[in-house]
């Protein structure tokens, strides 16, 4: 009977040995999942960058068609038919910022961290921001500004760093901005808070105090798309 005791003792493991066995685990398990989410965060942002190319060609392309740029969309129910287009004017100021009208460009809703919203309560979060000069959002407008010799703005747009260098031209101003705000689905920096008065938008390199994704149009850039397509002579 004894014999029989220790021959099961000797199967088994005691509770100290088995807290060591899930402690070991655990480290492993933790080692191999780091390197797993650093390459989802790499294959995020680079699938977002693609994304806000695709969206600077679609919005030159949009011009192309429609002689102007579209308004952002800030219809706020997704049952709504409007949801996803752009609004019908951006007159004002506020009204020129929104969302990025996917509906109306055809392209992907959210950046690569976003999640579809299903009411109108929902967050906005991995939405594409959007904001637009609005002299180049009619028809007239835009073609009278497109070639002016001195370019005039409804909007003054720029682009800066954290320490405030201006890295868009202040001759050749953005008339249009498109940014992710990232990983953190929070804009950072002057994105934070929709500059809607200043109009003034903030590009760094990626950081965790910055992870916004930002890219814009300037006028030369459209001019050479509309020359290309035979729009401009």
């Amino acid at each position: 009977m004894n014999n029989t005791i220790l021959f099961r003792k000797s199967l088994g493991f005691t509770l100290v040995e088995m807290a060591v066995v899930l402690i070991i685990a655990a480290f492993l398990l933790g080692g191999l999942l780091a390197p797993i989410t650093a390459q989802q965060d790499i294959r995020n942002l680079e699938a977002t960058r693609v994304s806000l190319k695709t969206i600077n060609e679609a919005l030159q392309g949009f011009a192309v068609l429609n002689g102007r740029l579209p308004c952002p969309s800030t219809q706020a129910d997704p049952t709504h038919a409007n949801y996803g287009l752009e609004d019908a004017t951006c007159s004002a100021s506020y009204a020129a910022e929104g969302y990025l009208p996917w509906r109306t460009l055809g392209v992907a809703e959210t950046d690569e961290w976003g999640a579809r919203r299903t009411a109108t309560a929902s967050n906005w979060n991995g939405y594409w921001r959007y904001r637009i000069d609005r002299n180049y959002t009619t028809t007239t407008g835009f073609s009278t500004n497109i070639l002016a010799t001195t370019a005039t703005y409804g909007d003054t747009l720029s682009v800066r760093d954290s320490a405030g260098n201006t890295i868009s031209s202040t001759v050749e101003r953005p008339i249009a901005i498109i940014f992710s705000t990232g990983k953190d689905m929070t804009a950072n920096g002057n994105n934070a808070s929709f500059e809607a008065t200043a109009g003034v938008y903030e590009s760094n390199p990626n950081s965790t105090a910055f992870d916004d994704i930002l890219t814009w149009i300037a006028r030369p850039t459209l001019v050479n798309r509309l020359v290309a397509a035979g729009k401009l002579p």
